[in-house]
């Protein structure tokens, strides 16, 4: 069993590691190098090929360093590794409990409840860890990205994660990815991590934050420029003098909606704001080590003099003048200064309401010590004048950790003082698990959160809830008012008597506790020593655990006469094609789960969400599951048209299982957001792209599909592509793929899993 704790000798044993592959790599490549040159450098499988590799282009192979899993995912991450027939893990890896946590009434009810209902799928989790050397947090002890932030990251290390939030821990400057669960399962087997070389987007920071303006805002407006889809397959880099000038868990808030810009992960350079973060966390001796090796933990100075020649975009940020931005509804990039949002819900055209139904602080993205003592200031202002938050408010801190300090030292009993609700330790609301009353969503309301996704139904399963995001302290401000219009930084409030006032920006908030942070109740089980003699067992009869078979291999013939399952309109997200919210109970049972396939996507035919054209039947009353179920059975495969940045979102790889098992063989989009596009090719599904995005108008809703030549498909080569349409006329597309040799291997054996099957 691999150590899973972050020692100071396992941070020493990177470093050195590093500095041997980086002595090779830079002899190749002459050149200074970025921050992320060298954490990808330093954990090439290879140091030799630093010269032969493009940004953009090449995959490359990286030794990961730790592997992190949510209950959500975990399960089938476990299920898959079960396959592999490996005996205990290769890396550090953990397990933690956060997801299937609903979020009703409280934290304390909502837990136990969700625990009851959880029961079986958290045995297996438990067993599983037992078995196969995993550290397991229980249900309670904290969101995933909160707890690794706070146990197990430091500077440098690689971590893949089963949630697209994982760069969270580049707070601490960890290149932190989330993946696919095939990823996570290859580098648990230990194998290498196979990713494309990402290009490098390199933000300059200047200034200081001053006033009602929080590290939130930094990343809220880089989304509006950036867009959703500005980041793909890209790593942005924070360079610069204002780096320094933010706390640890502001530049992991920062890091963490990376992932909105669908970024491979996003990076900070170690300096002393670390150090204090991981002092405060009980970890000083790794920042001691990290101190010792700072040479490979920030960009060059060579790099920081001259970025745009080593960075293939720049972006400037003075922190001076950022004001508070808001960013919604229905997308993260959405963005603007707060100052222009209420002449946007003036403006009838865009269907805003002003009136707030519920305002959520906390999460894995905003629910550090800093972040709740600048929320608390702002509901101690509203306490003295006499008022309560104007609408539901609630707290979601982000583990038992923070939970317990802001417990000790106040800041919640401020927040409970203007009627505050704390909900449980989990992602709740956040991720779609929030019981919500049917008559709060039956009419288009409005939501204001510090959440990271803000996707139509992503909270609360209602496509009538406008969800817009801004920082703890904007938030807090707007429970009070319970207007989306109010502006904190000009706009006045009238206390108890009538009497008008300002609320006064948030005093400067200390990033840890002055007297260290305060323990809470035990969460943490530790693995064996050996496990291998410990029966895993799962019922053939669970309605929550389905034992995965590996997927059959490729029969060698092309894929000929097959239907359009669906041609999704527009944004199309994991939520879309995979929803979670009631289904997320079922996601380690896949057979059950994918009765939910792509219940969000909006049809391109019909503007109907969910729903299809059954080819064989005329049927057009079915969801696309029942559809593609009725075709598997007639032993018809399909194919599914997607939009740009098909997949967009959450790394949810059942977004990728449901298809396979349903008889998918193919999705043929504009373009494709990363974490999906890899999750497609892993699980042995076709994923290419219109060599012009206007193909995608050209199919029809009853067109069978041809995929041609596939015996001879290799890097690089587009596949042919004969469309027949239903009038007799038929047309031929070349469409285009990043497959790598390697991978065209999963396609053909069914799936990169079934390596372990040679």
């Amino acid at each position: 069993m691999a150590n899973i704790e972050s020692t100071p000798e396992m941070a020493a044993e990177l470093y050195k590691k590093m500095e041997d592959r980086l002595s090779v790599a830079k002899s190749k490549v002459n050149r200074p190098l970025t921050l992320a040159d060298k954490i990808i450098f330093g954990h090439l499988d290879d140091p030799n090929v630093a010269d032969q590799i493009t940004r953009g282009e090449t995959y490359i192979n990286l030794r990961a360093d730790r592997v992190v899993l949510q209950d959500v995912l975990g399960q089938s991450a476990m299920l898959q590794f079960m396959q592999t027939r490996r005996s205990t893990t290769a890396v550090p890896t953990t397990q933690h409990c956060d997801h299937l946590i609903q979020a009703r009434v409280g934290g304390a009810s909502d837990l136990k409840d969700s625990i009851d209902e959880n029961e079986e799928v958290y045995d297996f989790l438990k067993d599983a860890a037992y078995k196969y050397g995993v550290g397991f947090w229980a249900p309670g002890a904290g969101i995933i990205h909160q707890v690794v932030l706070e146990e197990y990251s430091f500077p440098a290390q690689i971590i893949l994660g089963s949630d697209s939030h994982t760069p969270n821990a580049g707070g601490l400057g960890a290149f932190a990815c989330g993946v696919g669960g095939a990823d996570l399962v290859e580098t648990m087997a230990g194998l290498p991590w196979e990713v494309l070389y990402p290009k490098y987007i390199g933000v300059k920071l200047t200034g200081q934050l001053s006033g009602w303006t929080a590290p939130k805002d930094v990343i809220l407006k880089l989304a509006g420029e950036l867009t959703v889809s500005g980041g793909t397959n890209s790593v942005i880099e924070y360079f610069g003098p204002g780096t320094e000038t933010l706390s640890a868990t502001g530049k992991a808030t920062i890091c963490n909606m990376g992932a909105e810009l669908g970024a491979t992960t996003s990076l900070f350079p170690y300096d002393q704001r670390m150090s204090t973060y991981l002092e405060a966390t009980g970890k000083g001796n790794l920042a001691r080590v990290a101190e010792e090796n700072q040479h490979l933990l920030s960009a060059d100075p060579e790099t920081v003099a001259n970025p745009e020649q080593y960075y293939d975009r720049i972006v400037e940020i003075d922190l001076s003048t950022l004001e508070p931005h808001i960013v919604g509804p229905h997308s993260p990039d959405r963005a603007r200064p707060i100052s222009a949002l209420a002449a946007e819900i003036a403006d009838s055209n865009n269907g805003f309401l002003d009136q707030i139904s519920t305002a959520l602080i906390g999460s894995c993205t905003n629910s550090s010590y800093e972040d709740m003592s600048r929320a608390a200031d702002v509901a101690e202002q509203a306490t003295a004048h006499g008022l309560t938050a104007s609408v539901p408010f609630m707290v979601t801190p982000g583990s038992e950790l923070i939970r317990a300090t802001i417990e000790r030292d106040g800041q919640m009993a401020s927040l409970n003082d203007i009627n505050g609700t704390v909900l449980a330790n989990a992602c709740g609301p956040c991720i779609g698990q929030w019981r919500r009353a049917s008559d709060e969503t039956t009419n288009p309301n409005v939501i204001v959160t510090s959440y990271n996704r803000n996707f139509p139904m992503r909270n609360d399963g209602a496509p009538t809830t406008m969800n817009f995001i801004g920082s703890p302290e904007i938030i807090t401000a707007f429970a009070i008012a319970g207007k989306l219009s109010f502006n904190p930084m000009t706009d006045t409030l009238l206390d108890s008597e009538g009497n008008p006032f300002k609320l006064d920006p948030p005093k400067p908030a200390p990033e840890v506790p002055s007297n260290n942070f305060q323990q809470g109740s035990p969460y943490y089980f530790a693995p064996p020593e050996d496990g291998s003699d410990f029966e895993l067992a799962v019922s053939p009869n669970s309605e929550r655990i389905e034992l995965l078979q590996p997927w059959d291999a490729w029969n060698g013939q092309d894929f000929e006469n097959m239907p359009v399952l669906l041609k999704a309109k527009g944004k199309t997200t994991t939520d879309a094609i995979s929803p979670a919210g009631v289904w997320l109970r079922f996601r380690g049972h896949l057979t059950k789960f994918s009765d939910n396939m792509f219940l969000g996507a909006i049809n391109a035919y019909t503007d109907e969400a969910g729903h299809g054209l059954n080819v064989m039947t005329g049927a057009r009353d079915q969801t696309f599951s029942q559809v593609a179920q009725h075709y598997k059975a007639n032993g018809t495969s399909w194919v599914v048209v997607g939009d740009s940045n098909y997949g967009e979102g959450s790394s949810r790889e059942h977004a990728a299982l449901s298809p396979r098992l349903l008889g998918g063989t193919a999705v043929i989009a504009r373009s494709f957001a990363r974490i999906h596009e890899s999750n497609l090719k892993k699980q042995g599904l076709l994923a290419l792209t219109f060599s012009d995005p206007s193909e995608y108008d050209r199919i029809r809703e009853d067109d069978r599909v041809n995929l041609i030549g596939l015996k001879e498909i290799t890097p690089g080569k587009p596949v042919e592509c004969v469309v027949n349409h239903s009038d007799g006329t038929s047309e031929t597309l070349y469409l285009n793929h990043t497959f790598s040799e390697p991978q065209l291997a999963w396609f053909r054996l069914g799936s990169a899993l079934n390596l372990f099957h040679q």
